[in-house]
This record gives C-alpha cells, structure tokens and sequence, in this order.
C-alpha cells in the first residue's frame, strides 16, 4: 500500500492541500494524528525557511523519519503526485526550463533542462515552461485539459517567444479560463506583441480576458512610470496584465509604494477600469 505522509507547510496559500494529513504552521497534534509513515516540511519560498526549520525539530517527536526539503532549498522535483503538494486539482507535467533567466531560480533548481514527466490529471496547470516541451507531450498535456470537469487555468507563464499557430489553436481547443504568459525584461515585448497577434487569430481578445501576462516589476532601477508603461503596453499588445512584485531572497519589500502599486495592477477589475479610462 501507499506511505502516508504527513506533509506540513509553514503558511497556507491557494494552492495548498486540506486533506487531513496536511498541515499548516503547527506542532503535531498528538492525540487526533492519524498513523503515518513519514512527515514532509515542505517550503515553497526561501523566507519560509526560519519557520520550516523549527517545524521540522517540532515534528520530531512523533518517532517517524521527518524530511525538510522543496523549491526554497533547491530541491529538484520529481514525478508529480497529484494532491501531494498541491491542492487537487492543480497539475504539473513538466520541470525545469531551458532558458536561463537572471531572476529565476528554476534553471538553479532542475539543472537548467526541461524533463518531462508522466501526465497526470488536473485543470490548473504550473509547468515552467510547457511551450518548450516537445510536440507529443504538449498535445497530451492539452487533450488532459480538454477532458477535466473545469476550465483549464494554465498559470505558470508561457514564454510568447516560443509560441506557434498550432500551439495557439490547441490553446484556443481546450477553452481555458486564464492563461499566463509573461512579460519580464525589455526584450520579452516584441515577442508578446507577436504572440499577442497570433492567439487573436484564434479568438483571443483582451475583451474576455483570458489572456493574461505577467509584468515583473519593483526590481533594481526599476521605476513606477516605467512599469506602469510596461503594464499599459500589454494591455495593448492583446493581453490583461498582472503585477509581479520582484522580491529578493528574503522577500524584503524595500519600498512600501511598489506594494502598493502591485496591488492596484494585481486585481482584474481595478486593472481593467485603469486601462480603459486611462486613469
């Protein structure tokens, strides 16, 4: 039969589990835990890692082996167990990604290559970067989407440079809620701009806004008129833009305006009212 794992986050977010062997930010608690195997600190972000640490000394009382590990430490992924980690429903297919960008720790993380694993089920999909998989696997990752319960959610920011009209018209087959492509140095608009022209021949339009871009902002030289212009210039390229606050390895915010900015271009309803009335 399968191990249990107990699996223990040091914060909740979205996209973490709520089955009864996942935890968040807590000792064990001895007299309701269900038998398990082993117990899994699992740490998504390097600024969880002083609260992972002790969490892992806390579980160790329960007497099973109790492992610390997760993108924070640089951990490669493996095979993805669906429900795991994540939240049912959320899915990923490949790891890693060719390019090696100054900002990402991916290529760090998996070796600078792009695996590509057993396809499981789900509708929201956080590959690093699914348009650089080879034509087979990005047809079956499509026809999975295709077949879910739910519109598909592709939120893990597809690289414009590399999309292709048959890839955009798979895209328009699985008729996805959302998709994030991304926008992150001066050189990535010209591309998003083109895939921008390519996905409205497939029926994408900012009107239903679908497609989605991330903007990096808040980096060093970065400025508030110049990422605002980044954001204002996706809108135009075909797509609705979302604010990605950069943050360093210990999520030091240094300016409390750029929070502020993120927020008002992270909601879709005040972005959009922005872009239109030009406020």
């Amino acid at each position: 039969c399968c191990m249990k794992i107990a699996r223990v986050f040091p914060r909740r977010t979205s996209a973490t589990p709520d089955d009864e062997l996942a935890f968040i930010n807590c000792s064990p608690p001895m007299l309701t835990l269900p038998e398990i195997d082993e117990v899994h600190i699992s740490v998504a972000f390097t600024w969880d890692k002083p609260r992972a640490e002790p969490l892992a000394l806390e579980w160790e009382i329960t007497g099973v082996p109790v492992k610390l590990g997760g993108p924070a430490y640089n951990e490669p992924g493996g095979d993805f167990v669906p429900g795991r980690y994540l939240k049912q429903g959320y899915v990923i297919t490949s790891r890693g990604c060719p390019n090696h960008c100054w900002f990402c720790s991916v290529p760090k993380r998996e070796g600078g290559t792009l695996r590509e694993l057993p396809i499981t089920e789900g509708w929201k999909l956080l590959d690093d970067n699914i348009l650089a998989t080879s034509e087979t696997h990005f047809r079956a990752v499509m026809r999975m989407l295709r077949n879910q319960s739910y519109a598909p959610i592709l939120s893990g920011g597809l690289e414009a440079a590399r999309l292709k009209d048959w890839q955009a018209e798979l895209l328009a087959y699985i008729k996805p809620k959302e998709m994030f492509f991304a926008y992150d140095t001066p050189d990535d608009y010209e591309p998003l701009v083109e895939a921008g022209k390519i996905l409205q021949r497939y029926g994408f339009t900012t009107k239903d806004q679908r497609a989605r871009a991330y903007v990096l902002i808040g980096y060093q030289g970065d400025t508030v008129t110049a990422a605002e212009k980044r954001l204002r210039d996706t809108w135009e390229a075909g797509f609705l833009p979302f604010a990605m606050l950069y943050r360093d390895e210990n999520a030091a915010v240094k300016n409390l305006d750029w929070a502020k900015f993120q927020r008002l271009w992270s909601r879709p309803v005040i972005t959009v009212s922005k872009l239109i009335n030009g406020t």
